[in-house]
């Protein structure tokens, strides 16, 4: 699974905004994706999300629970009650189809547009259709029905889940970001990168089963290298994606989480797994602003 987690960002509100509609039960204990920042004796709950989820992959590690309860406030990626937007899903829709007389073919080089091809007929999806999608749409779209092919749903997301749950219990909740930024960032990628995104896309649309399971794992425990592995896997292919949606977006939100820190505030951050690790991960970027990081255990 290594696409940027804004993609499956908007795959969770792309399925939820269009109604798409067990096993053993898995161990909660142990260290999992939740870590503590910690600066001048305040701290902060960092837990990485897996946006959509399978009904088998509750209940939760008993870690989120703790963050949960010891905090006052709720940071998510996209502000809570973003998915109930009608107008969001009407520009979604323009913003990611073609005008008339501009068709996908035009765009797309005769491997990708092969790929796609290859993918609708395979899906049983209406070409007729595609050929109106721009390619970060499209990307959207196969990956929103290759997740849902695997049971995984927005409304089962960590995101959802814990927003569904703030929101009962009266505890407020805020974004790092907004839809209309994210939209945007789709929508001014330059035809290049946005054919990287769906290459990319269709790629891990042939692997995505074993992928999901193997990184479900890996975030169930809390093994951040393994999980950037799966997250990441080809990042060096696509240098320009991984900077817009990855690099770029951890910068910008490394103020905000130390502004939390600096004024005592508890809160639970709750951004996709894939934001924590690595180099430009915010858990690096926030040790080299001073804080004391631990992975969280119970």
């Amino acid at each position: 699974m290594n696409r940027p987690t804004v993609v499956t960002s908007l795959v969770a509100f792309f399925i939820a905004a269009l109604n798409l509609a067990a096993a053993d039960k898995p161990k909660t204990s142990g260290p999992s994706s939740v870590w503590v920042a910690e600066k001048d004796g305040h701290s902060i709950y960092l837990a990485g999300t897996i946006h959509l989820l399978r009904e088998k992959d509750y209940p939760l590690p008993k870690v989120f629970e703790q963050a949960y309860k010891d905090s006052s406030k709720l940071i998510f990626e996209l502000p809570p009650n973003s998915e109930g937007n009608g107008e969001i899903v009407l520009r979604m829709r323009k913003l990611g189809t073609y005008p008339e007389g501009a068709k996908l073919s035009d765009q797309l080089g005769a491997d990708t547009l092969k790929r796609v091809q290859e993918w609708a007929e395979k899906n049983d999806y209406p070409m007729s259709a595609i050929t109106r999608y721009r390619p970060w749409f499209l990307s959207l779209t196969i990956a929103a029905i290759e997740y849902q092919a695997l049971g995984a749903e927005s409304g089962r997301g960590l995101d959802t889940w814990f927003e569904k749950r703030a929101t009962a219990d009266g505890k407020p909740g805020a974004g790092l970001e907004t839809v209309e930024y994210q939209l945007t960032l789709f929508a001014s990628l330059p035809d290049k990168i946005q054919e990287q995104l769906l290459l990319q896309t269709l790629s891990e649309a042939e692997t995505m089963k074993k992928d999901y399971e193997d990184m479900i794992a890996a975030w169930r425990s809390g093994e951040m290298d393994k999980l950037q592995e799966f997250l990441y896997r080809d990042a060096d292919k696509f240098p320009e994606l991984m900077q817009e949606f990855l690099v770029k977006r951890n910068l910008a939100w490394v103020a905000p989480l130390m502004s939390y820190l600096e004024k005592g505030e508890r809160v639970m951050v709750l951004v996709g797994a894939g934001h924590l690790g690595g180099k430009t991960g915010l858990l690096e970027l926030l040790k080299a602003k001073g804080c004391t990081i631990r992975q969280l255990e119970k």
